[in-house]
Parts: C-alpha cells; structure tokens; sequence
C-alpha cells in the first residue's frame, strides 16, 4: 500500500490521545496510507511513496458538519435573505420557503453546488438531511465527501393559509412508509462501493411526526448502532404548538418519551424554556440536554438572517451539552459559519469569554464525530481516517500568523485553504475542487431559479408576484 507524506510542515493541528485535545505540532508530519493515518508528529523514518511538503501550511483534521440541506438551501440564494413572517415570529419555514422549493431537474445541481462550497471551506464530513431523492447516493459519492445519508421522512406536512396560522395536514401511515423506505436507503448507503456513506435516523421535525412514529425511529436508530436527529426548538411557532398539545416543551416532551440520548441530535435547539422569546414556567431544558448527552446541532447564519440566535453557545457548552455545527443554509461555509458562531455567542452573553477558539473547533470535529458516532475522524491521530485539510499560513490574510487557527477563522477563511483530502484522495487542490465541476454546476443552478422563480406565486397562499415577496435590494431601471 503506498504511503504519502506530508512533510515538515510548519503546524499540523494533532490530536493528544492522552489529555484528549488538538495540540499545535511545530515542523511535524503526516503520514498516511490506504485512507488511514498512520503517522502524526516528528521524525518520520519510513518509507513515503509520495512526499508533499508542508512547508508555509498548516494540517489539520477535515471539518464535522452534523447539519446540512444540499438538495434545497442553494436554491434560496438572493431570494430568502431578508424575509421572514412577521405574522409567525419572523421564520420563513412555513410561508416562504416552500415557495422556492426545488424541483427534480434542480436537485442535482443543488447537491453540487452545496458540496463543493463544502469542501472548499474545509469539511471532509457532513450529514445530509434530505428527502429521498433519484441518484442521490451516486452523487454524494462522486463528491468525495464523507457523508451521512440522513432521509428525512414525516407524518404530517405544515402549511398555512394566511401567513399566520400554521396548519398541519396528517397522513401518519405514509410516514411510516416513508420511515422504512429510508431505513432502507441508509442500509443501500452503508453497502455503496465508495465506503464512504453512512446512515442517520432523522423523523423530520418534532411537530410534523406522530409519536409512534417518534419512538419507532428511535429503537432504530438504538438496534441499528445509528445517530438519530430531529429538528426541534426551531421556531417560536413550534414551542407553542408542543405546549399547546402536550403541556410539555419539545425538548420536555422528547425526554418524556426517553428520546435524548448520547446518540440524539437536536437540529437547533434555539428555543428552550428559558429563551426571552419562549418562557416557560420550568427552567429544566438545558440541563436535561446535559445530562442525557444529546448534541445540539447549531447553525447560527438561517436564524440570524431573521433575528433569532442560540442563547447562547457558550452557556450551553459550560453546562456540559455536547456542541456540534452545521450549515443549514447558503453559503455552505463551515468557517464563515464557525466565525458567526462565535460573534453571536459573545454578543448574546455580552461577554467576549463566554467561548474560545478552542470551544469553535471541538464542536466543529470531535463535537461533530461525537455526535455521529465516530471515533475515527475530527482528529489527526494513528488509526483515523485520512481526512486532512492543508491551509496556506503564507497567504496574506494568514499574516500575521502568530494563532494560524485564530488566523483561519477570524480572518482568512477558505481562501486559505489549499488541499483537502476525504480517505486519503484529493479532493481540492489548490482551492479548485476535483471532483465536482461547481462553475458548471452554479451556472445550471442559476437558469433552474429562473424556472421556479417564475413558477412561485402559483406557489404561495396569496399568489404574490416574487418581487413582492423578496423585493431586489435596488429598483430595476428599465
């Protein structure tokens, strides 16, 4: 099996098996084969078939995104920006984006798209939550990526009439069908010749499933050694309406069921019982998250578009819930998401303590690897996968360099990023993504908003041309 060397770099980010933490490694190496680390540290003595040289980068474990939309989000671009219902707490979940939802022909373009912007921003591993689609598990692997094939399936679709009632239209069989045909499309992803594919259990949303259909899924996910996930405490809307059937808050009326787990995964989580915008007469939420070991999947850019953030990381962290981060929406950023993180967390805490760096990038690989679990990726050590981001400390924006992570996040981003490899094969090169054609990708992307641009007001309860609905930022002059 041949070998390949990454020498002498200036920092490698490696894993300290015994105190269990990223560690800065001055002049280090990596060294891999067959899509596995065999070597992390100083003074490599073997052979190496292939030798890169790290001199002027920095090596660091591939990004764990537990939370992402591919086959939807890209098409929103320049559309849902600033738009969210007054009249439902300002999301856009139940009148807008419906409107501008993909059609088939779309979809792919989507996926690529999403992908690519992916691994251009460092990520080597990420959960897509999707419905079932054609073609899906092929073009997830064409990507190179690690993904977690995460079909969502429901027993009730949401929708409203007037854009401030949400109304709930039930069809609780067809979710269990739709459970067990995305039963079986993760047991079709984990027999894919890439080996890369793996599966999640994910009920969609807390309010749009049944609760056979929740406990079902669960002891799925349980006898099938499977992550599960659910979006939950994602709108003021959807807290009201747990409370109004149940008297219990969703996160309340999840640990009811004996829904968290160490293998649950709260897509958001926003909206506790002791959120300003949502309190309640307990204040039990954040610490039964903790205690359960359930992971919150965060993804602060959808919900700041609209005035809604996490109250806040930093606290969430300090109680002890495990932290993981996602890209719901465009861009598919993972460092412009782990900037954000950051600058919301401190201004909601009005503390700049209340996280570190330090906090960002566990939450954004062991936190993530955790939460999936994975013990063998989020981390640069022997026996992981060869998962492995090489970022240019010499580019300008890394300078100065005194903090090269601090230097990524806060300033540079993935414009620094130079290589990326997911198994030990490269996928981006010298910021050029390998094996997905994105300018092709984004140019079809394009024309396909065209096309459902023009089919949207048919769309929408009040039939609104689009201009209406999201007015562009300037007068057209004709």
């Amino acid at each position: 099996m041949a070998i390949t060397l990454i020498k002498d770099a200036d920092v490698v980010v490696g894993w300290d098996a015994g105190s269990r933490v990223h560690v800065y490694m001055q002049g280090a190496s990596v060294a891999f084969r067959d899509g596995v680390i065999a070597f992390v540290g100083n003074g490599w003595d073997g052979p190496a078939d292939q030798v890169i040289d790290g001199k002027g980068m920095m090596v660091m474990p591939g990004l764990v995104n537990i939370h992402s939309h591919p086959s939807s989000e890209p098409m929103n671009k320049g559309l849902i920006d600033e738009i969210g219902s007054p009249g439902l707490y300002n999301s856009s979940l139940y009148e807008y984006m419906p409107i501008f939802r993909s059609d088939a022909e779309a979809i792919p373009h989507c996926v690529r798209v999403a992908l690519s912007e992916l691994l251009l921003s460092g990520v080597t591993t990420v959960a897509d939550l999707s419905m079932a689609h054609p073609g899906w598990l092929d073009l997830l692997a064409e990507s190179g990526l690690r993904v977690c094939v995460a079909p969502m399936f429901r027993s009730a679709r949401w929708f409203t009439k007037n854009g401030h009632v949400v109304e709930y239209e039930w069809d609780e069989k067809a979710g269990e069908k739709a459970m067990g045909e995305a039963l079986s499309l993760i047991d079709r992803a984990e027999q894919h010749p890439s080996g890369r594919l793996f599966g999640m259990v994910v009920p969609a949303q807390i309010d749009t499933c049944a609760d056979g259909l929740l406990k079902e899924s669960f002891e799925e996910s349980r006898s099938r050694g499977l992550a599960w996930q659910i979006h939950a405490a994602q709108s003021v809307v959807e807290f009201h309406e747990i409370t109004r059937r149940h008297g219990l808050t969703p996160i309340g009326w999840l640990d009811s069921m004996g829904l968290l787990s160490e293998r649950s995964i709260i897509g958001h989580g926003i909206f506790l019982d002791d959120h300003p915008s949502t309190k309640w007469h307990t204040d039990s939420d954040l610490g039964r998250l903790a205690e359960t070991g359930t992971t919150v999947a965060h993804c602060p850019t959808v919900f700041a578009r609209r005035g809604i953030t996490l109250k806040d990381f930093g606290r969430y962290r300090r109680r002890g819930v495990n932290m993981g981060i996602g890209t719901d929406t465009y861009p598919h950023n993972m460092l412009d998401e782990l900037r954000l993180v950051a600058y919301l967390a401190r201004t909601q805490a009005g503390d700049p303590r209340t996280l570190t760096t330090t906090d960002l990038f566990d939450a954004a690989t062991i936190g993530g690897a955790r939460a999936l679990g994975r013990e063998d990726i989020g981390r640069l050590a022997p026996g992981c996968r060869a998962d492995i981001v090489m970022v240019d400390v010499t580019h300008p924006m890394m300078r100065p360099a005194r903090d090269p992570m601090r230097s990524l996040i806060y300033a540079a981003g993935d414009r620094a990023i130079r290589s990326v490899f997911v198994d030990g094969e490269k996928v981006v090169e010298d910021g050029r993504v390998l094996t997905i054609d994105y300018p092709e990708a984004a140019a079809a992307l394009d024309e396909a908003q065209k096309r459902i641009v023009a089919r949207a007001p048919q769309q929408d309860w009040a039939h609104r041309p689009v201009d209406k609905v999201s007015p562009p930022t300037f007068r057209w002059s004709r």
